[in-house]
């Protein structure tokens, strides 16, 4: 089926002539250009929607598996298990793809191989009642995930100028962080339903990526022209010069099947980056952007899975705690509550790009995981041993409120902000390029660090396990024994 294809923004202006007054050619030239500007807002809303549902449907069966963990595996089973299936496959996906593959990125094959992955994955975990094929199941749902994040990354490459490359990178960070929030919500209410019919049901959402795909994401080709000239460059007889089109890393398929990217003049066949080409293009990227995330996805983590099960309390009285009476009734109810605030603040801070904020300047990239590692000291200290006292608990669970949603504001602009800025990456000017070559490295970048985040949420898995031991340790050994007692 082939895709929606948009034509070139060709800018027909007309221009001054005998016939016409000044007055009649300034109305004509302003109707002309809100024509254009209305043209490229029409493009940039598919873009951003397109990208969105990317990166929304995505990650959402991700979310659904993790919030459906105590469903899913026998009481006795550890639930790490199930987070370890969920993240151990993406990682090698992200490792394995951009670093293995050589030559040119077939996305329409990748894409709807992706789709039917998940949907596999997923009616097997509905299907069979075995702890081994559920495992199993969901072992595929993730290689998919992580193999679907880091092709849309790559395909957000393929648009220019960098503007518009970062504008999808931007939504589909927004997209990814409502995930949280839509996979949490679809499984309170699938859950009733009963495994084999909830996650029977949401296998049917991968569909949503090859429709997408097909019929609703612009063309690259149709920013090949420079995004809306400036006014006065409408009224210049030089507007020929401003329309130029950009060089375009992104075209039609051709005729071999090779996947979109390609130059109208046809691509250069044979390129493929080599071992030392990749080590040439990662070592920059090491500390500058993969370092960063890892380093926040860690302690992000860690908090979540080591830290978080342990800020415990006593349930509030509804005298003069009447807001968190209602929404606390056992000591079970803290961790999903810290749940919710942290994907919340992930969301909104992930969404930051598409909501029209500044990106973070290069240089302050390390500054959320800087913070995070404070957050993360900070709430060890007062799970063990408590800031204010057991006679200010209110207090503390407001400082703890507070903390987490801090924690979940750094990871998100830590994620929107790498890939944003890895988009704007210039080409090494000490190589001689060519258009494929051009092409293939600003994937090659965008897919080389997006297994540093997995690589840290693998990690903190690990550490996690004896985190929580011992800082419930510790608060047994204060007198404090509602972690003993879940």
């Amino acid at each position: 089926m082939p895709r929606a294809t948009f034509a070139p923004a060709e800018l027909t202006i007309s221009f001054p002539d005998e016939g016409h007054s000044d007055d009649e050619t300034e109305r004509l030239e302003t109707h002309q250009f809100k024509e254009v500007k209305e043209r490229e807002k029409k493009l940039l809303r598919k873009l951003g929607l397109s990208f969105f549902l990317f990166g929304l449907i995505n990650n959402v069966l991700y979310v659904i598996i993790l919030s459906a963990a105590l469903d899913l595996v026998p009481p006795a089973t550890p639930k790490g298990i199930i987070a370890f299936c969920n993240i151990a496959p993406a990682l090698a996906a992200k490792v394995g793809w951009p670093y293995i593959l050589k030559g040119r990125i077939r996305y329409t094959k990748r894409l709807i191989g992706c789709s039917l992955l998940s949907t596999l994955g997923m009616l097997v975990v509905a299907l069979f009642d075995s702890l081994y094929m559920r495992l199993l199941g969901i072992g595929l749902a993730s290689f998919s995930s992580g193999l679907g994040e880091l092709t849309f990354l790559q395909l957000s490459t393929t648009y220019a100028p960098p503007s518009i490359a970062g504008h999808s990178v931007g939504y589909f960070a927004s997209g990814t962080g409502a995930a949280g929030l839509v996979g949490a919500f679809l499984w309170w209410e699938l859950r009733g339903l009963g495994v084999r019919l909830g996650v029977g049901l949401s296998s049917v959402l991968p569909a949503v990526i090859p429709l997408t795909y097909f019929f609703l994401l612009p063309n690259a080709s149709s920013f090949l022209y420079s995004i809306t000239p400036a006014y006065e460059d409408i009224l210049s007889p030089h507007l020929a010069a401003s329309a130029l089109p950009y060089t375009p890393l992104a075209a039609a398929e051709d005729e071999v099947g090779e996947e979109e990217g390609s130059h109208p003049s046809g691509p250069k066949r044979g390129v493929a980056l080599s071992a030392s080409d990749k080590w040439r293009l990662v070592k920059p990227l090491l500390t500058k952007y993969m370092l960063p995330l890892f380093c926040v996805y860690l302690f992000e983590y860690t908090i979540n899975q080591g830290i978080g099960p342990t800020l415990l309390y006593p349930v509030p009285p509804p005298e003069g705690h009447w807001l968190l009476s209602k929404i606390i009734h056992s000591v079970r109810d803290y961790y999903p509550l810290w749940q919710l605030v942290y994907q919340a603040t992930v969301f909104l801070s992930r969404s930051s790009i598409s909501l029209g904020l500044p990106a973070l300047p290069a240089r302050f990239l390390p500054l959320p995981a800087i913070v995070q590692f404070g957050i993360l000291l900070t709430l060890a200290y007062e799970s063990a041993y408590g800031l204010f006292g057991e006679e200010h608990e209110s207090m503390n669970v407001f400082f703890v409120f507070v903390l987490i949603s801090v924690e979940g504001i750094c990871g998100g602009l830590a994620y929107v902000n790498v890939f944003y800025r890895i988009n704007h990456e210039p080409p090494d000017p000490t190589t001689n390029h060519d258009i494929e070559q051009t092409r293939q490295e600003r994937e090659f970048k965008i897919g080389s660090i997006g297994f540093a985040d997995s690589t840290g949420i693998l990690f903190a898995s690990i550490l996690a396990v004896p985190t929580e031991i011992e800082l419930c340790s510790a608060q047994i050994r204060r007198g404090k024994l509602l972690c003993k007692g879940l």
